[in-house]
């Protein structure tokens, strides 16, 4: 419990508020540009990394929420998925993933395939396959291939996801390269550096 409300710090929500306007922010400038991406996630990844679970799966399900209110709901059912990736994002950090550039990688690729199967029956069942986004045109594609509405998600999940959750993830490892090393710890995730023990005065 104790751990729960130090994620919750006002310092830590004042970030989550942040990192929900950058997902909001960068999320619309890639689906108006309709590239087989999302890079909705970014603020999600990186409130998960430096603070933990439960403040990155909140930070990405209000994302997902105060964007449908904006005017997209067709985020709001993936709500459940984006919660999901801020907690894999957190459970990342504390293996220690995010501290090298390509274990970054490897730990965005395997959420993205987590995503991709979770959101994959939602695209499908709620929205038809089609949700008015750049990777509709992969979706497309494995359809004319022979593929009904959910395999055809899930084909194109595993081809677009892994790469977006990729950058994203190489991203936040980018940022936490250049925050100083006071300012992250200030954050009681695991990505953030180590706090050491003050040294000894020599008598």
């Amino acid at each position: 419990m104790n751990d729960l409300r130090k994620e919750f710090s006002t310092f830590n929500i004042a970030l989550m508020a942040v990192a929900i306007a950058i997902n909001i922010a960068v999320g619309t400038l890639v689906l108006g540009l309709k590239v087989p991406l999302y890079l909705d996630s970014i603020g999600t990844v990186l409130v998960g990394v430096l603070v933990g679970p439960w403040a990155g799966a909140a930070t990405g399900f209000l994302a997902n929420i105060i964007w449908a209110f904006l005017g997209n709901p067709a985020y709001a059912p993936f709500a459940g998925v984006a919660a999901i990736i801020g907690a894999l994002a957190a459970a990342f950090a504390r293996a220690g993933w995010v501290k090298e550039w390509w274990k970054a990688a490897v730990a965005g690729l395997v959420t993205g395939l987590v995503a991709a199967f979770i959101s994959a029956p939602i695209a499908a069942y709620v929205f038809g396959g089609t949700l008015g986004a750049g990777t509709d045109a992969i979706v497309a594609m494995f359809r004319a291939a022979g593929l009904d509405a959910l395999g055809a998600n899930i084909a194109q999940g595993i081809t677009s996801d892994p790469i977006d959750k990729m950058i994203s993830f190489l991203v936040v490892w980018a940022v936490l390269q250049a925050l100083p090393a006071r300012f992250q710890a200030r954050f009681s995730g695991e990505g953030a550096p180590a706090k050491k023990a003050p040294a000894r005065k020599r008598r």
